[in-house]
């Protein structure tokens, strides 16, 4: 054995074990069992394994892999298999593997993962949604329930097997979720076989193939509601409210007030507001249903607006950044620091249903209509051809001096809030 220290870069010849390999000083280590097989000890202490032979004429060194990912015994054994192929097959390894490397890099180049054709599809239905939400939707929806197990596949190789098992384990749990889910993954599937990359019937089908493996949604799903205020609350929560200063607590004053969704008011621009009229209208871009909206402004819900601003400002700007809206968080964090955790913005839209259903004579298409829902009966919805615009003006006026109420039996309220959580 060479004794001359670890700086001179000479091998030392020893009997590698299990042992001496996780304690070889730096340096280049020779196995003594297969012949030019060597571990290479780097100063910072990596380790790695490393064959060097002979082909034709010319001495080569071929990197086998780091330890401990390839233990010695793995090690030894890929150095005789390579040896195996120089001397009986007289095949260099090295050009070997490089010319495998290469042909699994132009195989990876044709197939089109699942991945890469979801973006392709997202990238090419863009234009023609009506905001960026739809893209936001899909992307997230894909990234966090599908990618995980068909992202990295080959769009020939997703199969009814994959599709059910991306779907199944949230079926019963978020079925309006897996449902949608199901539609992208099909529409997925359906792009790459528009582009030639995949053949065959489409796994994630739903008649005829998938309504056979689960269960209707319709079966299973569950009404989901948004934990919501109970009216009775609302005058209460609206005195406690109003002693918040800030962009967020106003939002959420507006919100309430208005009946209207958080995006829909976080969004909202001075040129959607006309001061005369007391009439905000909401552009179709921005409604989830893609229909403009008119809201009629109260007195209340106007004087929360503040100073009027540039038609292209926001109403309701971020602190931090003028031009960008506030966050739903931001609205969300107001109801936990009044300790109100328990309820959803949205929620307060299903308190003003309760309220104006149980304690008013509006009709019924009137409070729809108030909060821009689509009407269901097909028959109803063909004659109602207005927007009902008078009649929820006076509705909102209603629902406005409702909150302006001085709250009576708070401390009842608020007990009984206690008993329903504490039962909870």
């Amino acid at each position: 054995m060479h004794r001359c220290g670890n700086e001179c870069g000479i091998a030392q010849m020893v009997k590698l074990t299990d042992r001496t390999v996780k304690t070889a000083p730096a340096g280049r280590h020779m196995d003594g069992t297969v012949r030019g097989l060597s571990l290479l000890v780097k100063p910072t202490g990596g380790r790695s394994w490393v064959l060097r032979f002979q082909h034709k004429g010319s001495r080569h060194d071929m990197g086998l892999g780091p330890y401990p990912e390839l233990s010695l015994a793995k090690a030894r054994e890929a150095a005789l298999d390579h040896r195996r192929l120089l001397k009986i097959e007289k095949v260099d390894p090295l050009a070997a593997r490089r010319a495998a490397e290469a042909e699994a890099a132009r195989a990876a180049a044709q197939i089109l993962t699942f991945k890469a054709a979801a973006g392709a599809l997202i990238e090419s239905k863009q234009p023609g949604w009506r905001n960026a939400k739809h893209a936001w939707q899909w992307k997230h929806t894909l990234e966090t329930l599908a990618y995980p197990k068909l992202g990295e596949l080959d769009v020939q190789a997703v199969d009814t097997a994959a599709v059910v098992g991306v779907l199944q384990p949230i079926w019963a749990k978020k079925t309006e979720t897996a449902s949608r889910l199901r539609q992208r993954i099909e529409a997925v599937l359906d792009y790459a076989s528009a582009l030639g990359r995949r053949a065959g019937d489409n796994p994630a089908r739903w008649k005829g193939h998938l309504d056979h493996l689960l269960p209707k949604p319709s079966k299973v799903k569950a009404e989901e509601h948004q934990p919501a205020l109970d009216w009775r609350e609302a005058p209460a929560f609206m005195a406690e409210l109003a002693k918040r200063g800030g962009a967020a607590p106003k939002a959420l004053a507006f919100a309430i007030l208005t009946a209207a969704r958080s995006g829909e008011v976080r969004g909202m621009t001075w040129g959607e507001v006309d001061d005369e009229a007391g009439v905000w209208t909401i552009p179709g871009a921005r409604m989830k249903a893609g229909k403009e909206h008119r809201v009629p402004l109260t007195a209340a819900a106007r004087a929360l607006l503040g100073d009027r601003g540039k038609a292209e400002a926001l109403v309701f700007p971020s602190p931090k950044a003028p031009t960008k809206p506030l966050s739903d968080m931001a609205l969300m964090a107001t109801l936990r620091r009044m300790k109100r955790g328990d309820v959803t913005v949205h929620g307060f839209r299903s308190s003003f249903r309760d309220w104006a259903g149980e304690t008013t004579s509006h009709p019924r298409e009137v409070i729809e209509m108030a909060l821009a829902h689509r009407l269901k009966d097909k028959a109803e919805a063909s004659y109602a051809r207005g927007d009902l615009f008078v009649k929820r003006r006076k509705l909102m006026e209603d629902w406005a001096a409702f909150l302006a109420r001085t709250p009576r039996c708070c401390s009842a309220i608020s007990t009984a809030r206690e008993q329903r959580q504490g039962a909870s």
